[in-house]
């Protein structure tokens, strides 16, 4: 069994340990990455990529279907779904490339294929190699959760993790689950031209209520059925699944549960290095560090926030923390969400709940309709809005959308908070027009207007003008 010496190993080669590890090799460190299953994790295989690869061709279904509307006449299209694999496939397959073994070899790091476990503080054990470093960062990720529905082992069920395989479109598909997965493979299926029911409490339980209402219309706009409640069994009726929540049930080909996640932490012997974790995740304080202090955790596998963008984030500043000198803190508010549906969905910052409880009467609410947006007038797609939580002297608390390239927008909206700008500060720069993020530059002006002529200030700038009106139209009378 060889033994190799680094100076950080990291353990779990999704997006967090990709992140890390580029970064590591980067200012000079001897950097070991181990991972157990694929690399590129959950994003590359079973997430990001092929969900929005899907969601494309879905799309393109969904605009030969509707072409009419343009003044382009076409015929119902009509799916093959070995074909939308393949086009998956490669997606996946192109993103995959340069994260390769061989290709991080040529970075600089070494990688390790196979289930890591520790056997001290200072070493983990993959295959036949034992790997010793001062430091270590788990950035395992997380995996499908199985909600306890009576009859779940008695019928054919798919998670995120093998739904992408698929190269058949059934007829009929039930989605167990209401949240961004569920959403978002819902639309896909209904628009590919099979026949979705989504059992859930709500859809896209975490979003703003108004967001939630126009997304409900849209889906049932486009046929997609709604049997509310939780998912209590599920059986075989021929070739028929059944799932029933006590008051309703759903009938369908195919079944996919897609009930949230649960962190990767089987066989990593966390117990004899003293690291504690619960069933929500490992146990870590602001630097990243877990209750073993050489050993710090990044990530999915840590709870919270469950993006590749924040697990690339918290590892890159895990990494930081652990190799160089001074700290910086593993946590912030100011983290972009994106439910890629069409409309898309994104969020940034505190809920109104949340604002409201902190600051009172300190915040203003302010909303724009897609409608006003000369941009979603010219491409049809006015259904959604924008809308602006602030605090009285102009920061932005947050920002929720509900547009076409909503999530395009809102990387904007994260820029400007994490710098302290404020809401005239976007209002006054320049966009380029005509484009979706025009609306909310409109609705910036408009509440930095509101608040520039109100109270003393509003009343001072309309008695100049009015003494200024009346100054010039004495002198233009004399002059006449």
């Amino acid at each position: 069994m060889g033994k190799r010496q680094y100076d950080i190993v990291i353990i779990g080669a999704g997006a967090g340990g990709l992140i890390a590890a580029g970064f590591a090799a980067k200012i000079g460190a001897k950097v070991a990455l181990v991972e157990k299953d694929r690399i590129g994790g959950d994003c590359t295989w079973t997430g990001c990529v092929p969900s929005k690869a899907l969601l494309k061709a879905a799309k393109i279904a969904h605009h030969v279907r509707t072409a009419s509307q343009y003044g382009i006449m076409s015929q119902a299209p009509v799916t093959d779904m070995t074909k939308v694999h393949e086009y998956i496939d490669a997606a996946i397959q192109h993103i995959y490339e340069p994260t390769a073994p061989e290709a991080l070899r040529q970075k600089g790091m070494d990688v390790y294929l196979g289930p890591a476990r520790f056997s001290d503080k200072e070493s983990i054990i993959v295959g036949d190699h034992t790997l010793r470093s001062k430091h270590f960062l788990i950035t395992t990720g997380a995996r499908p959760y199985l909600p306890p529905i009576a009859g779940l082992d008695s019928v054919p069920y798919r998670t995120y993790e093998r739904i992408f395989d698929n190269k058949r479109l059934p007829r009929s598909m039930i989605v167990v689950g209401g949240g961004p997965v569920g959403a978002e493979i819902s639309q896909a299926y209904q628009r590919l031209g099979c026949q979705v029911t989504v059992i859930s409490k709500s859809l896209l339980p975490k979003e703003d209520a108004d967001v939630r209402q126009l997304l409900h219309e849209v889906f049932e706009l486009e046929g997609v059925r709604f049997v509310w409640g939780r998912a209590t069994s599920a059986h075989k009726d021929g070739e028929t699944i059944v799932v029933s929540t006590g008051g309703e049930e759903a009938r369908g080909e195919l079944l996919l549960i897609a009930s949230g996640r649960r962190p990767n932490l089987e066989g990593l012997d966390l117990e004899k290095v003293g690291v504690q974790y619960s069933d929500k995740g490992i146990t870590i304080d602001h630097r990243l560090r877990t209750t073993a202090k050489n050993i710090y955790a990044a990530g999915d596998v840590v709870g919270g926030y469950q993006f590749s963008h924040f697990a690339g984030w918290q590892a890159f500043q895990a990494i930081r923390n652990a190799l160089l000198p001074g700290n910086s803190s593993g946590f912030t508010d100011i983290v972009p969400r994106i439910t890629f549906t069409d409309p898309e969905v994104a969020h940034v910052g505190l809920s109104e709940e949340q604002a409201r409880s902190r600051f009172g009467q300190e915040i203003t609410v302010s909303r724009w309709d897609l409608s006003r947006v000369d941009r979603a007038v010219c491409d049809n797609e006015r259904r959604g809005f924008i809308k602006v939580i602030a605090k009285s002297d102009g920061t932005i608390l947050a920002v929720t959308m509900i547009a076409e390239r909503a999530g395009e927008t809102i990387n904007e909206v994260a820029v400007a908070m994490k710098h302290g700008l404020k809401i005239n500060d976007v209002a006054g720069t320049i966009h380029a027009y005509p484009t979706y993020s025009t609306g909310l530059q409109l609705l910036l002006t408009e509440m930095s207007l509101g608040r520039f002529l109100s109270g003393t200030s509003g009343k001072i700038i309309r008695s100049l003008w009015s003494r200024w009106n009346c100054e010039k139209g004495v002198t233009n009378n004399g002059q006449s």
